[in-house]
């Protein structure tokens, strides 16, 4: 049995882990355990400063040293003062500018001990969570009967993007400004709907569409007793 910790930005984040990734993966022998950060009393989750992530990871990794940590972070609204994030703002290409800006976290985080190195990976979703539920419009509005007439509109947001990660950071464009927009009466609620659609669209549609996710997915199914004591 392998025992791991997904520190994640809000609820939704946290929601989706323990739903739809959670159940596949422990019957593997894999158990998830998704956590969100305090960011102030009585409240988890968002405008998450980096000290406060910070230690929160290493206190995580110091309580036991036969578990795994990883995140699960939007790019958008980033805190400022992650490692490096300055430097990978001149990145144009998302996935190098999200590889740069894990690697500079996985360093930060690591440099306290050495035995931290196999048992954290971090991971920054481009560009924000609903990103994902581009990877499938029709499971998407289909879980509202009156969301169907935005299909072809919300389509045409994705047909302009390279991948649904590749959905932007504009305040106006970003993907849950895309969904505020298209999907009203009921408005999209991410909190209600973004899990139902991920379970609707399915983890392998997930996959295919959003290459950083699946890296990040891969790397979740690949761990072994080994992988966290190398």
């Amino acid at each position: 049995m392998i025992r791991g910790y997904v520190v994640c930005e809000g609820q939704t984040e946290e929601t989706f882990v323990k739903t739809v990734i959670k159940p596949i993966l422990s019957s593997q022998q894999i158990f998830l355990e998704p956590v969100t950060v305090s960011t102030s009393k009585g409240y988890k989750g968002g405008a998450l400063s980096y000290d406060r992530v910070r230690r929160y990871i290493l206190n995580l990794l110091k309580q036991e040293n036969n578990t795994f940590v990883t995140t699960f972070f939007d790019l958008y609204a980033l805190d400022n003062t992650f490692p490096n994030f300055s430097e990978s703002q001149k990145q144009t290409d998302i996935y190098q500018k999200v590889d740069q800006l894990e690697q500079a976290f996985k360093e930060d985080i690591t440099k306290e001990n050495s035995s931290f190195t196999p048992r954290f990976f971090p991971y920054i979703q481009p560009h924000e969570f609903e990103g994902l539920l581009f990877s499938d419009i029709a499971q998407l509005t289909a879980i509202e009967t009156v969301w169907q007439i935005s299909t072809k509109r919300l389509q045409a947001v994705r047909n302009n993007a390279e991948t649904p990660e590749h959905i932007n950071n504009g305040y106006e464009t970003k993907p849950s400004a895309q969904l505020a927009s298209h999907l009203s009466n009921p408005n999209y609620r991410k909190t209600l709907h973004g899990t139902l659609a991920i379970e609707a669209i399915g983890i392998d549609r997930l996959r295919i569409e959003c290459r950083h996710f699946n890296d990040w997915y891969n790397q979740l199914l690949t761990i072994t007793g080994n992988t966290i004591r190398e």
